[in-house]
């Protein structure tokens, strides 16, 4: 038996160590050796890559037969069939250019090559991920042609094309294998903090402009297309493991960490399945600019001094009416307000730095089970889950620290090669998330109220000029007294006002941010190709259901979630004329129609033709319309900011907001009640414009107010043309193209000014409610029938030069036509620069397995524009770099990067920490 037991074990041993061995080599049509082509096992990460003489040896145990792809950066790629256990082949690859071959799907729904798209389309895959500069390959999208990315925080950034983005960019969806990554309270992506796991990206793709046709309302400025790995196509254990510094002057040296892991496996034909996960950890730019946010000449002396980054300091009023209230109350002495001037005073305000720890950090997780029911067909059924948590900073119309901030989605999908049906939830939780502006108004009302403070400062002012003080000497013993007490950062009553304020959702106490809402999605699609010969025709379509649940503290849902839908459904025929030659003529035309529950439908055709002259040479030419459903704030907000009050105009909410409001003694006067009631809907049906109410303490004439009473919000219309060209001429590969955009009912935001009593027009009563300090500012969210319009262009070039070095450069573009003269009232946040330039030069297999790429990137200055704040963006120069290494024997990979090299700082929106350098090495295992 235990002889019988011993010729079994070897035998098993003999199976398990049998090892199949191909050897070869790889050339190109000129028989000049390929060195570091890729020599993988199609549908395994297996694989090793060719030496400087282009040989290779390839040590495997799995068995014969299965396939070999070999490929190399600027050939087309090769398939050879493997038969026996010990084979010698040799390959023979063409020079081609993978730009032009690169197979996109995001363009039409269907794979074609980028060579041949209708539109616009940027993409990178598994090599260019590899040979970023940037830190991981969402950072890396910032080189890619025509592309913005705003950076809010360490782990969010912003992505956008062609204009009109802040941070709350609603106009960009992003879709991660078909799922939108868009997060159910604030309706737009926020990044990759719960996102993509580097180890899992397969390829990205970009659509810049207009993508309504096919993917409905959010795709309305562009689209970001990111697709992971099958574990049926990509089986084994991958990790990444990156450990740097970040350097920022406010902020110091810290240290920086990003881990993810994956693992696929497929257990048999039928089922397979993969995990991931990810972590990262750092230290945020810090954002300490004390620069006043309306007047950068005034300083922390300054009466009414607002600091970018100083909080509390928002609350302000004017002394003279103060005095005239004390007064009225017998706590002035008759005349005393005679001697106080009219003069806005803010309340000390706290610096952003002691209100957060600036602690960056993401985990994420997401699992699938995929099965293929039908052995050699491409029906496949699959669930996917994800989830994800971590801190970032968020900045909207105030300074968010989104802090435990958690998101989960969950797909059921059923597919093959001809359609797919999906349906997934997307859900959200705030966690700790706090308002800091609010935090830091709070804390200053939780030691001394409003009214306190600016009682005692009204107070004492009129004490020292009585006694003879000057002016200055006034407001200074003034504010002296009225500080008296204040929580100073790091003290006990600080820390106790902190926690008490960042667990409080109610803002007038708080500045908890709470929400946990939901979407539900599906959606679907058909392709008819293979049963149509003529013409290639796909139909599909969506649906969406919303859950609004903040219990009142963004959106005015205090009784309970808001619910509401929308829904759209497209066709797509897509036709090629063959010409004379190589010549054809590719013609596509789309069409979706949407229904929002609150609006009429909508109809968004686009037509596109493509004419291929040859393989080399292609031009484009589209005309598309898209539109923009308001949003889940433009419609549902009912959120006090503190300058203003944030009130979205779905026809239902305009009564759900109010508030009660305390009117002056100047009011009381003219036989108004001492308390009045006022909802949001005066923002829409009886308000000035607050241009006219500035102009109005300018000038004391009531000529120059100006009625307001914006219209409620109905869905943005844009016409988009575009003609590009793609093309290679010898070495060097063109991509160009050009676009005019033109749109209708422009969503923006107008703020306005209210008065407690009176009716706008009247040219009495309301004139003396708003010059008695009686009245609430608002911010409507409306349409401007004002005409804007943009159009810009886009150059890329890359080749090859000085034998097998990567050269590349674009030059982006971009103006906005619209006359602000005329507008002044009108927010766009166009927030883009009108020049960009972006160049890289590298060289993957600078010698065996050695390969480094430098990359540079210019932005002109621009005007930054968004509801924080508005200023200007100085020109910043970026130098990225990286060298990277691969160790085949141990199927790993290198990397020394740094990002920002020349170590000078800079920002890209109004408000934010400013970019430092950040310096790492990051060891990549099977990937």
């Amino acid at each position: 038996m235990r002889a019988i037991l011993l010729l079994a074990l070897m035998a098993i041993g003999t199976i398990g160590f049998s090892q199949t061995t191909i050897s070869g080599n790889v050339v190109d049509q000129n028989n000049d050796p390929i060195p570091g082509a890729n020599i993988v096992i199609v549908g395994k990460t297996i694989g090793t890559v060719t030496d400087f003489d282009g040989n290779f040896t390839l040590a495997t145990s799995e068995v014969p037969p299965f396939k070999l792809e070999i490929s190399s950066i600027g050939y087309s790629s090769a398939t050879e069939n493997i038969t026996s256990a010990n084979q010698t082949i040799s390959v023979v690859l063409n020079e081609s250019q993978t730009f032009l071959d690169e197979v996109v799907i995001s363009a039409s729904r269907t794979p074609e090559r980028i060579f041949e798209s209708p539109v616009t389309v940027e993409r990178i895959g598994l090599s260019e991920i590899k040979n970023t500069t940037a830190a991981d390959f969402y950072s890396g999208l910032e080189n890619l042609k025509g592309v913005d990315i705003n950076t809010n925080s360490l782990t969010f950034k912003s992505v956008n094309t062609r204009g009109f983005a802040s941070f709350a960019n609603t106009r960009f969806m992003q879709l991660v294998d078909g799922m939108d990554n868009s997060t159910p309270a604030l309706n737009f992506p926020i990044g990759n903090l719960v996102g993509m796991i580097e180890t899992d990206v397969l390829s990205v793709e970009l659509l810049p402009g207009a993508s309504s046709a096919l993917y409905g309302a959010n795709a309305f400025n562009g689209i970001l297309f990111m697709r992971s790995k099958n574990p049926f196509d990509y089986e084994g254990i991958s990790v990444s493991i990156k450990r740097g510094v970040t350097s920022q002057e406010a902020a110091g040296t810290n240290a920086y960490t990003d881990f993810g892991i994956r693992a696929a496996h497929k257990f048999s034909e039928k089922f397979a399945g993969k995990v991931n996960f990810g972590y990262l950890k750092g230290t945020d730019w810090a954002a300490t600019s004390e620069v006043d946010k309306f007047d950068p000449t005034r300083t922390r002396a300054d009466l009414n001094y607002d600091g970018i980054n100083v909080y509390g300091d928002e609350v302000s009023a004017d002394i003279k009416d103060v005095a005239v209230t004390l007064e009225g109350l017998g706590i002035l002495p008759a005349g005393a307000n005679a001697l106080v001037p009219s003069q806005e005073v803010s309340r000390t305000g706290y610096n952003e730095r002691d209100l957060t720890n600036y602690n960056a950090e993401s985990i994420k997780a997401d699992w699938g089970l995929y099965y293929r029911p039908v052995e050699g067909n491409s029906l496949e059924l699959s669930y996917v889950g994800k989830v994800g948590t971590g801190n970032t900073i968020y900045q909207g119309t105030n300074r968010y620290n989104i802090r435990g901030f958690f998101q989960e989605q969950h797909k059921i999908e059923l597919r093959n090669d001809n359609f797919f049906v999906r349906g997934y939830v997307v859900a959200d939780k705030a966690g700790k998330s706090y308002d800091m502006v609010f935090t830091g108004i709070n804390i200053n009302r939780a030691w001394k109220d409003d009214s306190t403070w600016f009682g005692q400062y009204t107070g004492t002012y009129v004490q020292a000029t009585l006694a003879g003080a000057t002016d200055e000497q006034a407001h200074a013993a003034a504010r002296a007294q009225a500080e008296s007490g204040r929580f100073l950062p790091g003290t006990p009553e600080f820390k106790a006002a902190f926690n008490k304020s960042v667990n409080d959702p109610n803002l007038a106490t708080g500045s908890k941010f709470q929400d946990a809402s939901k979407y539900y999605h599906s959606d679907a699609n058909y392709n008819f190709s293979h049963l149509i010969d003529w013409a290639e025709i796909q139909v599909g379509g969506s649906f969406r259901e919303y859950s609004l649940n903040s219990s009142g503290t963004i959106y005015t849902d205090f009784d309970g979630p808001i619910h509401y839908h929308e829904f759209g459904v497209y066709s797509q025929i897509q036709k090629t004329l063959p010409f004379e030659g190589e010549k054809s003529l590719k013609l596509t035309g789309s069409m979706r129609y949407d229904k929002s529950e609150f609006f009429d439908g909508f109809y968004s055709p686009r037509l596109s033709a493509g004419l291929t002259l040859n393989r080399n040479h292609n031009i484009r030419a589209s005309a598309q319309t898209g539109f923009r459903n308001p949003t889940t704030q433009d419609l549902f907000i009912g959120l006090d900011a503190g300058r203003a009050i944030l009130v979205g105009s779905a026809p239902d909410n305009l009564n759900r907001y109010s508030r009660d409001y305390t009117v002056s003694g100047g009011g009381q006067g003219l036989g108004q009640p001492a308390t009045i009631t006022q909802t949001g809907a005066a923002a829409y049906n009886n308000s000035y414009s607050a241009a006219s109410v500035q102009r109005l303490g300018v000038t004391g004439n009531p000529a120059d107010l100006e009625i307001a009473n914006p219209d409620i919000i109905n869905p943005e219309k844009v016409t988009s043309f575009e003609i590009g060209y793609r093309g290679k001429v010898k070495k060097l590969v063109i991509d160009f193209s050009t676009y005019y955009n033109s749109y209708k009912d422009f969503i923006s935001q107008e703020v306005v000014v209210a008065p407690y009593y009176g009716t706008v027009g009247d040219g009495s009563l309301s004139v003396a409610s708003i010059a008695n300090g009686d009245y609430q500012a608002y911010s409507a969210y409306t349409n401007t029938d004002a005409d804007v319009n943009s159009y810009g262009a886009s150059l890329g070039l890359s080749m090859k030069v000085l034998g097998n070095y990567d050269l590349e450069g674009s030059y982006t573009f971009t103006k906005l036509d619209f006359d602000r003269e005329a507008n002044p009232d009108v927010m766009l946040n166009f927030n883009t620069p009108e020049h960009k330039f972006k160049a890289s030069f590298g060289n993957t297999q600078l010698f065996n397995n050695f390969g480094f790429n430098v990359s540079y990137r210019f932005s002109d200055d621009y005007f930054w524009e968004a509801t924080f704040g508005n200023g200007v963006v100085p020109e910043f120069h970026v130098v990225d770099a990286q060298i990277n290494y691969d160790v085949p024997s141990i199927k790993s990979s290198f990397k020394l990067g740094g990002t920002n090299l020349t170590g000078k700082e800079y920002f890209t929106a109004f408000g934010t920490g400013f970019i430092g350098s950040m310096y790492y090495l990051s060891w990549t295992i099977n990937n």
